[in-house]
């Protein structure tokens, strides 16, 4: 059939026709602000970090493993991954013309009265009826849009580019995923290393207890130093029933971000003792970094989105082309349908041409540019929490190192004090109200310097997290490429 290569070829040449748009042309807006500039501390690049590179405990790895496989809210942003996906699928079909295979069979009945009407007088009789069957096969496509504007392919440019937004909130719920897990581990390794110090503190002072009952039953203390002692028992127990329930806590908040129990071999009786915990940083940080954070580049992408709109908004003013086809063969008898004289063909193109739309247009085009210009606001806004947030992160982080390093003198100085207060009431120098003083200040020191290394290790967490993951993030969940 000569006549099929030329249907073949209209379909082919409706394809290569649809191939511009009237999209503007993107230009991606600059930073609305530079990064400000920090002293260099050596540590890893912030271009190389990869969650498993910043956080070299094998423990935390583990958790984090567990937590990207199980964890729901970062199964749902994966699931909306792959509903844009979908969705840009749909649309980038209308790009191609739907072709189907039909076979159909048409019975007809009419009385012989009506078909005489249209015959020549005296050719027909007026009596009964007339049954005739008609045969067709063939294939063809329906209501298929030339895209010479570039209105369905503009559409289709804007869903991926919605499909690749949800693919960087994918990536960023795991990245904030990590992050908290880390911060929950810290957390419990910190109420762990609080619980053991409550522990010394309650065996130290129920040990003063008994001396100082001793030195009351031979008249060397007084009643006073015995209640006082007494007091200090009491309150380390109270301590250490608070510090077991925030430790039972946090752990239950650990395994919500998990997903699934904590495994058995899990072990946080070293608390933050635990070397090679968290990774440093290194705090020159490029601006190109920042405007890679999947937020950002989320932003960016919408952006995309809204300049594809204003393609698709601009080709509504201009004509549309459907084409309606068929190629196949008919016959009034089955056994006929497949015989050489039998060919039969459809072709049905139809232009529409914008006359009076109402206005409709023009608002649909206006709203697309107010779009466009929203999304570049939010773009703006998005590289400016970018840029304060590692700026707050990289300030904070020598003040941590100091204060760190003052409550660790505090602690030092506070334990010289304490066992010099030691030694003066047992020598009878003071009374008890000295070593009462010095050994809450010791355990108060104890327990700040454990949540400035917890604060600490917090701020270098959330420079994981503000800087994007790094540019070679690890993910251990796959989202299908889109085809």
């Amino acid at each position: 059939m000569q006549f099929g290569h030329g249907f073949a070829a209209i379909v082919v040449g409706t394809m290569t026709l649809s191939s511009c748009t009237l999209e503007p042309t993107y230009i991606r807006p600059n930073a609305p602000l530079a990064m400000p500039e920090h002293n260099v501390v050596s540590g890893i690049p912030a271009e190389n970090l990869g969650w498993r590179a910043f956080f070299p405990d094998p423990q935390l790895q583990q958790l984090i493993v567990l937590a990207l496989a199980n964890n729901r809210d970062l199964r749902i942003a994966v699931l909306n991954v792959e509903s844009a996906q979908a969705r840009y699928r749909i649309q980038r079909a209308g790009l191609f013309p739907t072709i189907a295979a039909s076979t159909t069979e048409q019975a007809e009945r009419q009385p012989a009265s009506v078909l005489a009407a249209s015959l020549p007088a005296g050719n027909a009789s007026a009596q009964g009826s007339i049954v005739s069957r008609s045969y067709t096969a063939g294939i063809g496509f329906t209501n298929f849009e030339l895209d010479l504007f570039g209105r369905i392919r503009s559409l289709a440019h804007a869903d991926l580019q919605q499909y690749f937004s949800f693919e960087e909130n994918r990536r960023s719920a795991q990245i904030a995923l990590v992050a908290e897990v880390a911060n929950a581990y810290l957390t419990v390794l910190t109420d762990q290393t609080l619980l053991e110090i409550t522990r010394q503190t309650q065996r130290n002072q129920s040990d003063s207890y008994e001396l100082t009952r001793k030195m009351f039953e031979r008249g060397t203390a007084t009643e006073l130093a015995l209640r006082q002692a007494e007091t200090t028992v009491d309150i380390a127990r109270a301590n250490l029933a608070q510090y077991a329930r925030a430790l039972a806590q946090d752990r239950d908040a650990l395994e919500l971000l998990l997903g699934a129990p904590i495994p058995e071999g899990v072990d946080f009786s070293a608390g933050l003792e635990r070397p090679n915990v968290v990774s440093e940083v290194e705090e020159a940080v490029r601006s190109d970094v920042l405007v890679k954070r999947p937020d950002v580049l989320s932003a960016e992408h919408l952006l995309k989105a809204a300049n594809a709109d204003i393609g698709a908004a601009r080709a509504a003013f201009f004509p549309a082309i459907e084409l309606t086809g068929s190629l196949g063969s008919a016959s009034t008898e089955l056994s006929g349908l497949f015989k050489n004289d039998s060919l039969a063909w459809t072709f049905a193109p139809q232009i529409s041409v914008p006359l009076f739309a109402g206005g409709a247009n023009k608002a649909n085009l206006k709203a697309a540019n107010v779009a466009r210009d929203t999304a570049v606001a939010q773009y703006e806004k998005a590289i400016q929490i970018a840029f304060r947030e590692v700026a707050d992160a990289l300030a904070a982080r020598g003040y941590f190192d100091e204060q760190l390093a003052a409550q660790q003198a505090l602690v030092s100085a506070s334990q010289d004090a304490y066992h010099l207060a030691q030694m003066r009431f047992r020598g009878g120098v003071d009374n008890y109200l000295g070593e009462l003083d010095a050994q809450r200040s010791l355990y108060e020191a104890q327990q700040q310097l454990q949540i400035v290394r917890l604060q600490r290790f917090e701020n270098l967490v959330t420079l994981y997290k503000t800087l994007g993951g790094g540019l070679h993030e690890n993910t251990a969940s796959e989202v299908p490429v889109v085809g």
